[in-house]
């Protein structure tokens, strides 16, 4: 009977140790997969979707959002990237790596035979330590010192492939983002309600310009005799349709003469005239159309008639950008005719057609409304560039959210994982028993960020790995690897700096994502 017992035990704990090992093997296969691309000198990788759309990008959020991911450990890594994206913005690729050499150490301690509680308790203490160690290293920024700030966005725009135009492009999302917050009372930025990104394809990465109001595309044709310069604008936004109703798509309706046609068509003109009437009445200069998809938003006879009017058009308005643009210019959308006012009417001093490249955009700017809303033209040679500029830009916000949020710098460059890495060893010869050994082990794992980086910017890595603990041993905090010059220096005066809290983010959620995997012990399956 105790024999059978222990037979069962034994089973039990080696099914538990399988299903361990199966999930460590599973994150640490996605967290090989990210990181070539980690730091300025780290490789990009090329996304081929389903529909053969192409994405160049070495964003880590972007890339393991694209992957297609069976095992649920290598889901969780997902998650944890897109958890750093959502709380910092960056560091999405150093929070997956983080993690992946966290559990890597796990293993090294499971196999000595230490209990996974014990490992995980001691993770904990540890990544609790860790935030104390980079708070005490870390130097206070305000948001009126704009110099700071674009350096803080440089760096993070230096692993990009826009990496050459962040002189242009993060004093652009220093401004957007300070335009949109009020910096002495603000703890925090809504990026996707409040910064509007438009892409258009012609010129260059410098061309990218910040608007203080709207930047619509113009689609399809010009109508000859419409207005491409308003001045004193009154502006309408309507999401009904200018055009003729149709019946309902069960129905048809069959005319057998020409004169019954000649009449639906003077029917036809005369409803779309009267419209266009109580539009002109109204003050308005120029409308705003809501895309439809049940029918036409606007045909050529309503647009021919605008255009006498000379009311300027822009249509194809996405339902998604409605709030935006109601805040910016100061109008109120109006779903029928008879409710068309002029109290619903927003005001600008100038909308302006302007031909950029192969294309033309429409310029809304001294929008009345005093908004705190701003829109970026990004412009590109092509749809790859200008997609990898827009996601660089979102995470250059984000780093400016992050010191709104806290208002803290430390220095970028793998320096702060070597302080780490050095105060933790320290820390594990104050604890008793197993847990100094796995506080050592999460010190170890550390290093990984500052081997990474040299190992991707063809460095030798034992090299700088060793000199980076000589001179954080000397007392040196601010030594990080300068990629651009292949050695260890003080990054404090070449003025590389990053946020407190995307580092804190990363190893505190890196950390919580190896503890839970750690105490999973099996996998159930359900119908």
């Amino acid at each position: 009977m105790a024999a059978g017992g222990s037979t069962e035990t034994l089973r039990k704990r080696e099914k538990e140790k399988d299903v361990r090992e199966s999930n460590i093997l599973a994150a640490k296969a996605v967290a090989d997969a990210v990181r070539t691309s980690l730091g300025p000198r780290g490789m990009d990788k090329m996304i081929q979707a389903d529909d053969g759309e192409v994405i160049i990008t070495n964003d880590g959020a972007t890339i393991l959002s694209k992957m297609k991911c069976m095992h649920p450990a290598a889901k969780m890594m997902q998650s944890l990237s897109k958890s750093q994206d959502i709380e910092a913005g960056d560091g999405t690729t150093s929070v997956v790596v983080l993690a992946g050499a966290l559990l890597r150490s796990t293993q090294q301690l499971l196999s000595k035979g230490i209990h996974p509680t014990t490992i995980a308790e001691a993770f904990l203490e540890a990544s609790q330590e860790a935030e104390r160690i980079l708070e005490s290293v870390s130097r206070p920024v305000r948001l009126d010192d704009r110099e700071a700030l674009i350096q803080a966005a440089t760096t993070s725009l230096s692993s990009k492939v826009v990496s050459g135009d962040s002189q242009v492009l993060a004093p652009i999302a220093v401004d957007a983002t300070l335009r949109v917050i009020d910096p002495s009372a603000d703890s925090n930025v809504d990026i996707d309600e409040n910064i509007r990104v438009v892409q258009q394809v012609g010129g260059t990465i410098e061309d990218t310009e910040l608007v203080n109001g709207l930047v619509f595309r113009k689609k399809g044709a010009a109508v000859s005799g419409a207005p491409t310069r308003v001045e004193n604008a009154k502006i309408g936004l309507i999401q009904f349709c200018l055009s003729a109703p149709k019946t309902d798509i069960e129905n048809n309706v069959v005319v057998s003469e020409y004169a019954a046609m000649d009449r639906i068509l003077r029917e036809e003109r005369k409803y779309i005239l009267k419209l266009c009437k109580k539009i002109k009445d109204s003050g308005c200069n120029v409308l705003l159309i809501q895309k439809s998809i049940l029918r036409d938003a606007v045909n050529d006879l309503s647009l021919h008639f605008l255009a006498k009017m000379k009311i300027m058009v822009i249509t194809d308005v996405e339902r998604n950008d409605i709030e935006f643009i109601s805040r910016t210019a100061g109008c109120t959308p109006v779903a029928h005719v008879d409710s068309f006012t002029a109290d619903k009417l927003g005001s600008a001093s100038l909308v302006e057609e302007v031909s950029l490249g192969s294309g033309r955009v429409v310029k809304v700017t001294g929008c009345e409304a005093k908004a705190s809303t701003v829109t970026v033209l990004v412009r590109g040679s092509n749809k790859l560039v200008l997609g990898e500029a827009e996601r660089s830009l979102h995470d250059a916000f984000c780093v400016i959210r992050c010191l709104v949020k806290k208002k803290f710098l430390i220095v970028g460059g793998a320096a702060p994982e070597a302080e780490l890495a050095l105060q933790l060893g320290k820390f594990a010869k104050t604890l008793p028993g197993q847990k100094q050994f796995c506080v050592k082990a999460y010190a170890d794992a550390l290093e990984v960020i500052p081997y990474t980086l040299a190992e991707n910017a063809g460095l030798n890595p034992i090299e700088i790995i060793t000199e980076l603990r000589r001179q954080h041993a000397e007392g040196i905090t601010t030594s990080g690897i300068n990629v651009r010059q292949g050695k260890i220096s003080d990054l404090a005066e070449e003025n590389v700096y990053q946020p407190l809290l995307v580092t804190i983010s990363a190893i505190s959620l890196a950390s919580e994502v190896t503890r839970m995997l750690l105490k999973t012990d099996d996998l159930v399956g359900v119908q």
